[in-house]
Formats: structure tokens, sequence, C-alpha cells
């Protein structure tokens, strides 16, 4: 099977608006993170090599780094949210006509779920690191093509709570209380104060464009 990111732009876009199971929301969370973060990279790749930003050309360069780390990892989570979701949608069509079907499917459905659930969870971490990327960026990054970060921090937050909803809804059919509260937990910070710093960025990058 092809991978997700391997398409063209218009056949991802294509899939996505059929009723293929997959790729889905989490899929579109995981590329719109990547296109973000690509955004805040050639900000840093513009700014890399001009004597006026000479003195934080080393940090810039870490910026970037980290950058494409995280794009890289955002690719792989777009076929990995397909691949985990593949087995959890099997998983509903289980039979459940007795008992032990009953107590097979609860049991097949708890640990595809999880699954399910820790590759949007990935995506918002990786959509939070890729925020904090953003937000510093917007203070060293070059002027030139200072937007470009705001254009990227909000495809992160928009990445960041998209991948909060997926979150959710695989939380919603798992029994393990003491696994939803922690995932709960650390969602809520995640958005918190994700949400903060890329909402402070991108009043700071408006700032900037308004003088």
């Amino acid at each position: 099977m092809i991978s997700m990111v391997d398409k063209s732009c218009k056949e991802f876009i294509e899939v996505l608006a059929s009723k293929a199971p997959v790729p889905g929301g989490g899929g579109a969370a995981a590329l719109g993170g990547a296109i973000g973060m690509a955004l805040c990279n050639m900000v840093g790749n513009l700014t890399v090599g001009k004597k006026k930003y000479a003195d934080v050309e080393p940090e810039v360069k870490d910026l970037l780094e980290r950058g494409y780390k995280i794009i890289a990892e955002l690719e792989a989570l777009v076929d990995k949210d397909a691949e985990v979701f593949e087995p959890l949608s099997k998983a509903y069509s289980l039979p459940k006509n007795t008992p032990e079907e009953i107590k097979y499917k609860e049991e097949v459905m708890e640990k595809c779920s999880k699954e399910a659930c820790s590759v949007p969870m990935e995506i918002m971490r990786k959509a939070y690191e890729g925020i904090k990327i953003h937000r510093r960026m917007g203070e060293i990054g070059s002027m030139l093509a200072i937007s470009d970060v705001g254009c990227g921090v909000v495809f992160m937050k928009a990445a960041l709570i998209s991948a909060k909803l997926n979150v959710i809804i695989n939380l919603n059919t798992i029994k393990d209380q003491n696994f939803v509260e922690s995932a709960k937990e650390e969602m809520d910070r995640l958005v918190n104060e994700g949400c903060k710093m890329a909402d402070e960025t991108l009043d700071l990058v408006i700032s900037k464009l308004s003088k």
C-alpha cells in the first residue's frame, strides 16, 4: 500500500474527502502540523546567512534541525494513524452473540482503542514542540518572512486541537480509567499551554507586521 504522504496533494485530498476509512482527522492533523513546521523552517532558512541575523544564526540553525525532525516525525504519524485505525475498525465488526464473544470483543476493542489513542496523542506532543519552535523563530527570524511564522503556528495550533479530538473519540471506548485520566491530564496540559503559546506567537507576528 502506498504511503499516505507519498500521494500527491490532489490524491490525498480526494481520498480524505471520500468514504474511505483512512486517512481521517488524525492523519490530516499530522500533515497539517508538518506543513506548519515547514513554514517555520522556511523562515529559518531565509534567516541563515544574513549579516543582519549573524548573532542568532547558531540558534536558528538549531531550531531548523529540531524543525526538520518534527516534520519527519509528523509525516510518519500520517501513516501510523492509518495503521492503528485498521485493526480498530475490524474490532467493531467482531461478533458478540455469546458471553465469550462479548468478552473477547471487549478485550480487543480496549487494546485497539489504546493503540489508536496513542497516535493522536503523539501528534499533540509534536505540535506542542513545534509551537515552541515557532515562538522563538517569531522572536529572532527574518522580518522578510515573519508572516510565515504566523501562518505556520496557526497550522500547528489546528493540528494540536484536531489531534485532541481524535484522542477524545478513542478514549470514549476505553474502560481503563487510569489510562483515561492520565491521557486526559496530558491532553489538557498540551492544549492549554500550546494554544496559549500559539496565540502569543501569532500576536507577536501581527504586532511586528503592523509597525
